[in-house]
Formats: structure tokens, C-alpha cells, sequence
């Protein structure tokens, strides 16, 4: 099986290959590529591999742009740090979707996925497997800089992101980190199984939901551990689907 590794970084390229060759030594690399332009000149000379392992933020784009200049019918399998580009991923013929730093499970079971597909997969079958793979849409996990150090905050742990000039994260043990993104942008990187954006300021886990207060103008308070802000209360033109949410 002949694939091509679409990479701009060394060190996650070289690993790849090594997973490669301990989980399919069947499959062959016939190329690593690093950029939007060389992938696009090594799909238009070349004969189409059997499959791509394709990162998405290359050295001069988005991989995305490879696939809307060039038509591809092989599967590929997307490798990124970034898990809010799933959405878009399965609209080529992406069929499955590995965070960084791959895990050697999850590599085998994208390969034995891939084998599943033949070079004229539709995009009906592309898009028939996100259900086995939605909790790969959403974002698992946060860094946050605490002085010189990197912490890595799984999303479980986060019972509130809100807003206050710039954007924080409190946790269950009630620490509270910045975080680089804005309350639009993490919308939809969260489950909204798990949360819900109840006003501007605020997007609360179902986990911090359990001390709700009936508040003036028919709409709800939440009293959440770790925080005394008074302003923890759900928009009036949400609560419904806010009491919605809570009880299905």
C-alpha cells in the first residue's frame, strides 16, 4: 500500500513513520511533503497514492487547499493539534481525524478504517463514520502558560469558560487560567452535550449546573463554586432552551 505523509514538521513526520512501520509495515511511503504547493505539483505528476496522511496547518496553508485544487479519490486520514477543523476535514474525503501526539490505538484504527475504502468512496460513506468519531470533533483538552511552565487541562475538568476582557477558564478544583481564544471561537469546539453558552460572557459545563436560582425577569442564576460573580445568569431568551438542554 503506497501512501504519502503530508508533514511540515520533522519530528511529527518521523514519528508517523515510525508508528507506521510497527502497526502496517504493508504500507509504503512514497513521499513526505511540507507544504500546500509541493502537495498540490506531487498529486498533479504523480500517480494518486492509497492513502494520505495529511497535517492541516502546513508551512504555506491549510491543507484544505490541496484538495480544492486537485481531485483526490484515495481516503485520508488527517493528523493535527488542532481538533476544531474536523467539521471541514470530512467534507474531502477524509476519514478519520488523529490529534497530536498520535496514539499507536488510535493510528491502527484509522489503517484498519482506511482499508474499508476503495479509491471511489463517496462522500456519503465519508461522512457516514463521523458518528463513530464525534468525540474527536470537539476539543479534549487546554494549554495554559502558568509562569514559565505549560499545563495541559483536560476538558472535563473546565466547569466555566467566561470573559472578563480576556478569556479564563475555571476548573473543579477552582483554579482559574487564561486562555488565548474567545467565548465565539470555543463555542464550537465544545460539546454541546456538556456545554452551554447561557449570555455573552459565559459558557458553563452541565457539571457546574446543580445551584440554579429563579432571578428576576424570568431568568435563571447559577451559583457555581470557586466564583462569587453575580453575574452568572442565564439570558432571559435562553432559558428555555437552557431548561431544554438540562433535561433531555
Amino acid at each position: 500500500m503506497k501512501i504519502i505523509i503530508l508533514e511540515d514538521e520533522n519530528r511529527a513526520a518521523n514519528l508517523l513513520e515510525r508508528l507506521l512501520a510497527k502497526v502496517a509495515p504493508h504500507m509504503s511511503v512514497v513521499a513526505r511533503l511540507e507544504s500546500v504547493r509541493d502537495g498540490v505539483k506531487y498529486l498533479q505528476n504523480n500517480p494518486e497514492p492509497d492513502l494520505i496522511f495529511s497535517d492541516i496547518q502546513l508551512a504555506d496553508g491549510l491543507s484544505f487547499e490541496i484538495y480544492s485544487q486537485v481531485e483526490v479519490h484515495c481516503p485520508i486520514i488527517f493528523t493535527t493539534a488542532y481538533d476544531h477543523y474536523a467539521i471541514e476535514a470530512f467534507k474531502t474525503n477524509g476519514i478519520d481525524y488523529l490529534l497530536k501526539p498520535i496514539e499507536e490505538e488510535r493510528l491502527t484504527q484509522a489503517i484498519e478504517k482506511a482499508s474499508h475504502f476503495s479509491p471511489v468512496a463517496t462522500l456519503e460513506k465519508i461522512l457516514s463514520i463521523t458518528n463513530t468519531t464525534s468525540n474527536k470533533i470537539y476539543k479534549a483538552r487546554f494549554m495554559v502558560k502558568i509562569g514559565d511552565k505549560i499545563k495541559s487541562i483536560p476538558v472535563e475538568d473546565i466547569l466555566v469558560f467566561y470573559s472578563q476582557k480576556a478569556s479564563f477558564i475555571l476548573t473543579t478544583d477552582k483554579h482559574t487560567y487564561c486562555i488565548d481564544y474567545t467565548l465565539d471561537q470555543l463555542e464550537p469546539m465544545l460539546d454541546p452535550e456538556m456545554y452551554f453558552r447561557i449570555n455573552r460572557k459565559y459558557i458553563v459545563s452541565i457539571n457546574a449546573c446543580t445551584n440554579i436560582l429563579a432571578w428576576s425577569n424570568s431568568r435563571l442564576r447559577l451559583k457555581i463554586d470557586g466564583t462569587d460573580d453575580p453575574d452568572i445568569i442565564v439570558a432571559r431568551e435562553r432559558v428555555q432552551e437552557f431548561k431544554n438542554w438540562l433535561d433531555r
